[in-house]
């Protein structure tokens, strides 16, 4: 990018017309040696000058519109904010993400809109895949809708659509919908795990997360495979400012050892998780082809975080935040069950539609018929068990 010259330099000129001319008129100044003027004529001396005028103005333009990223895309959206093609996408401030033109799709209005008081939104992110009619976004929607106190909880979700049909889907069902695009890529079609589409779409989401905590709001973040049975608000660690899932639980909330999974986490924005995401989004650099909870894995322990930053991690146990990597068996405890560990997106329809299928027997029966019966799961049958998120299977978890 062409440095960006202070408003002196540019004042007093950027090329080596405008720098001959100040030496010039400084030796002028201070030597009293008019003389060097004489031996130009009066015309050649104008034309000097305005064509130095010209340069400069010329060169204060270049930069002016590189610094503002005009292009003749976001020049027509300035003057035709109601025109834009449906597929068109135009810069925002968001470094290297794009948010689709429209006045419906201002971010900083819909997060006001889904917001608890305490300014906390839950998001989740969807491709055109997962929007499709019968497939995962509806079965998290009637997760929430058939929840225990979880309904109200759609009046704060956020869907992050990262192309135009999971767009105009969303809006079809939910009132609350933000178009995300990154550097042209396009994440209509399924993209399988560890392909080049799949980690765009995992760091486009950790640098989106960062710009959420930069404007001041906290937010739960929700793979839309995972559905809500309980309202987790009433579960979370109330010492931690970044608490997440995970794959394997091990021993206790504090434990670095633990298997985290980037599905479902909790964030609140402060000083230290909005450096936090600087540092796990920059970390991708030494890992190369890894995808954001791998590197969280490696930089868990990472002196930087606990020391530097004084930032405490937390994990939520997986009886309460469950998943089919670990499943929980207490029914009566599950507040959200995750299809990860999962290969295929059809399995993870299938299995999710018996989660919600056991859910709603659970809620159909008595107490006394709960405590008799021992209800199960009875999963996963056909997503299996392959290990965790981090293993490099073809999942297609987002």
């Amino acid at each position: 990018m062409p440095k960006i010259q202070s408003p002196e330099m540019m004042n007093l000129g950027s090329g080596s017309c405008g720098r001959k001319a100040f030496e010039t008129l400084g030796d002028h100044h201070h030597h009293h040696k008019p003389h060097h003027f004489h031996h130009l004529p009066y015309e050649v001396l104008l034309l000097v000058l305005i064509f130095c005028a010209v340069s400069l103005s010329t060169l204060v333009l270049y930069h002016w519109s590189y610094y503002i990223h005009l292009s003749p895309n976001s020049l027509a959206h300035v003057y035709s904010p109601n025109k834009a093609e449906p597929d068109a996408f135009s810069a925002t401030p968001h470094g290297n993400l794009y948010s689709m033109a429209g006045e419906g799709n201002d971010l900083e209005k819909l997060l006001k809109k889904t917001a608890f008081v305490d300014r906390t939104v839950i998001i989740t992110t969807l491709n055109a895949a997962w929007t499709s009619p019968n497939s995962v976004f509806d079965l998290f929607l009637e997760s929430f809708g058939i929840g225990n106190q979880t309904r109200h909880l759609l009046n704060h979700l956020l869907v992050v659509a990262l192309d135009q049909k999971a767009y105009s889907r969303c809006l079809e069902l939910h009132p609350y919908c933000y178009a995300l695009h990154t550097n042209g890529m396009n994440f209509t079609d399924e993209a399988y795990f560890m392909s080049s589409r799949y980690l765009e779409m995992m760091w486009a989401r950790i640098d989106f997360l960062r710009t959420v905590l930069e404007k001041g709001y906290n937010f739960v973040f929700t793979d839309a495979d995972i559905m809500w049975l309980r309202n987790p608000f009433l579960h979370f660690h109330e010492d931690a400012e970044f608490q997440i899932a995970c794959d394997h639980f091990y021993s206790n909330s504090s434990d670095l050892n633990n298997l985290p999974n980037g599905g479902f986490n909790y964030v609140k924005s402060s000083r230290r998780t909005i450096q936090f995401y600087k540092f796990w989004y920059n970390a991708k650099d030494f890992f190369p082809g890894s995808h954001d909870q791998d590197v969280l894995n490696r930089i868990k322990f990472h002196p930087y975080i606990s020391t530097a930053l004084g930032l405490q991690i937390k994990f939520l146990d997986t009886k309460f935040y469950s998943g089919f990597c670990e499943l929980s068996d207490d029914v009566d405890a599950v507040i959200t069950v995750h299809a990860n560990c999962c290969v295929g997106l059809e399995n993870k329809i299938h299995d999710l539609r018996l989660v919600l299928d056991v859910w709603k027997e659970y809620l159909s029966m008595s107490d006394e018929e709960r405590s008799l019966e021992n209800l199960s799961w009875g999963l996963p049958q056909l997503c299996g068990n392959v290990g965790g998120d981090t293993a490099p299977d073809n999942s297609t978890t987002l």
